[in-house]
């Protein structure tokens, strides 16, 4: 989903970095952008929540009927709906591509699923919604391994700082990974207090 705002604008507007390259600007200006994004503005409970749920919804690339239909989905469900709401998120085909270092950002992965440089159980599929369930392999097509973005990926050079995800096994030499259950909210590095978006969505 292309979004007409430039992505350091709409890191400042929501308050976090969207990408690696959108953290110095961030960090420089902490502020919305705009002549009167210094001044102080009163914000209402709606505004909020209204937030959180953009938050949510830019940190995944998703558009607004998409999350909608998801929280829909997690409201049906068991457990919290919150947490529910944010594992359906992360088992998304182009969210795995990320988090598995397979692509730089949540942009570049969207990108490469639907050009087909992406599979599932060795089956190509060009859906970035894609859903993956438990046990399934991702991976990188023959005649794409040679693409820049993957071999910059075998490297090791898009994967985060972090330890990486309990929930995925990854082999970046071979560019696969492997969803190896549900993501469980505290392992998911999403910045966002989804208790709000549920508000949101149930007001």
């Amino acid at each position: 989903m292309n979004h007409a705002r430039p992505k350091a604008r709409l890191s400042r507007a929501l308050g976090i970095p969207l990408t690696a390259k959108c953290v110095r600007y961030v960090e420089r200006r902490p502020y919305p952008p705009g002549v009167h994004g210094r001044q102080r503005r009163k914000t209402s409970d709606y505004q909020v929540r209204l937030l959180e749920k953009q938050r949510l919804r830019h940190q995944y690339n998703v558009s607004e009927t998409q999350l909608r239909r998801a929280f829909d989905e997690a409201a049906r469900g068991t457990g919290k709906t919150g947490e529910r709401l944010v594992a359906l998120l992360e088992r998304r085909l182009d969210a795995v591509v990320h988090r598995a270092g397979l692509a730089r950002s949540i942009y570049q992965a969207r990108q490469l699923v639907a050009h087909g440089h992406i599979t599932v159980d060795g089956r190509k599929v060009d859906r970035p919604s894609y859903r993956l369930s438990p046990g399934q392999v991702v991976g990188v097509r023959e005649r794409s391994r040679e693409r820049l973005p993957f071999q910059l990926a075998a490297a090791g050079a898009q994967r985060g700082e972090g330890p990486g995800q309990p929930y995925l096994s990854v082999d970046l030499t071979g560019l696969r990974a492997t969803l190896l259950r549900e993501p469980a909210r505290d392992e998911v590095p999403v910045i966002c207090d989804e208790q709000l978006v549920v508000e949101f969505y149930s007001r």
